[in-house]
């Protein structure tokens, strides 16, 4: 085969593949949605997730600390069970339906060989009672029984063996890249942190070409200003505090760079004045001496150190 005919195959390639881009409708992989679902076992028995306040209610579950709202996701992630995805793609927002996601494809079969017997004595004696989460050897589980020293353990999603129903509602695409950032921490961390996108002007240091002729040459650096767009992320307390990002933060940096397309990630933390209160523990006018001499401090205020002595012990006799 010649190049020139490599070249038309490459070209009809190409054009193949935009014909069936063009012709792809609706939402596709890549693409951020919000989304909002209600997900129950397929027997209706038990709720799995939802994204409504009222069923968050309704089961009791609206107390523990976390929001319920459309959620946003990225299709083709992962984010949701695949079956619920494959759904949503080729769809268009304000498109509903429901989908069952089979046992093995949400939360794997039940296996019996994952009920183990241990000692009591590997349980925290504050967990040794049945339906308690425990953590043995780095496996999660829960106690099924317990009797005298010894406890059966289910290493078994509590889920597992369960086909899932989900009741899905596509509310928008969402295109604001803010929006999309905002919609990424809040799934990794259960909460929406302030964040902004700025174009920043950056000094950076690049490498020089180096003489050809040189073959020795040292490799040699310059200064050289580069823009470079920062998503900027305010760290509250709680943020700083969440398991998911102190054991993470980095991962989840850099899938919020490739998702959103920015540069970097900077993390601001803020740290409010306390009113002119000064350090916890100073009184008043001695927190400004700042370790002085206080003899020194004495004269300045007019006051003779030996008289506050002598009253001191007149007061103790």
């Amino acid at each position: 085969m010649t190049e020139e005919q490599e070249a038309e195959l490459d070209e009809q390639a190409d054009d193949v593949e935009e014909e069936v881009e063009d012709e792809a409708e609706g939402l596709q992989e890549g693409d951020f949605v919000e989304i909002e679902y209600t997900a129950y076992t397929a027997d209706g028995d038990q709720l799995v997730d939802t994204t409504d306040p009222e069923v968050a209610e309704e089961e009791g579950v609206d107390d523990q600390g976390q929001e319920f709202k459309p959620r946003t996701i990225v299709l083709g992630e992962g984010h949701i069970f695949e079956a619920v995805e494959e759904a949503i793609i080729g769809s268009e927002p304000g498109d509903e339906g429901t989908v069952t996601v089979s046992a093995e494809d949400a939360f794997g079969e039940y296996d019996p060989d994952d009920v183990q017997t241990v000692s009591a004595e590997k349980i925290d004696e504050d967990d040794r009672y049945p339906g308690a989460n425990v953590q043995i050897e780095g496996q999660q589980g829960y106690i099924s029984t317990i009797i005298g020293g010894r406890a059966r353990v289910d290493f078994n999603h509590p889920l597992a063996g369960e086909d899932v129903e989900y009741e899905y509602e596509v509310v928008e695409e969402v295109d604001d890249r803010e929006q999309q950032a905002a919609g990424l921490f809040e799934m990794y961390l259960g909460l929406e942190p302030e964040l902004w996108i700025e174009t920043d002007e950056v000094e950076e240091e690049v490498p020089v070409e180096p003489d050809e002729d040189d073959e020795d040459a040292e490799p040699e650096f310059e200064t050289e200003v580069v823009e470079k767009e920062t998503l900027y992320l305010e760290a509250t307390p709680q943020m700083t505090m969440n398991q998911q990002w102190m054991m993470g933060k980095q991962q989840i940096g850099q899938d919020v760079i490739d998702q959103i397309g920015v540069d970097r990630v900077i993390v601001q933390e803020v740290i409010d004045g306390m009113g002119g209160m000064g350090m916890p523990g100073m009184m008043g006018g001695m927190g400004g001496m700042g370790g002085g001499d206080i003899e020194e401090a004495l004269e300045d205020a007019d006051v003779d150190a030996d008289e506050i002595v002598e009253e001191l012990e007149g007061a103790e006799e």
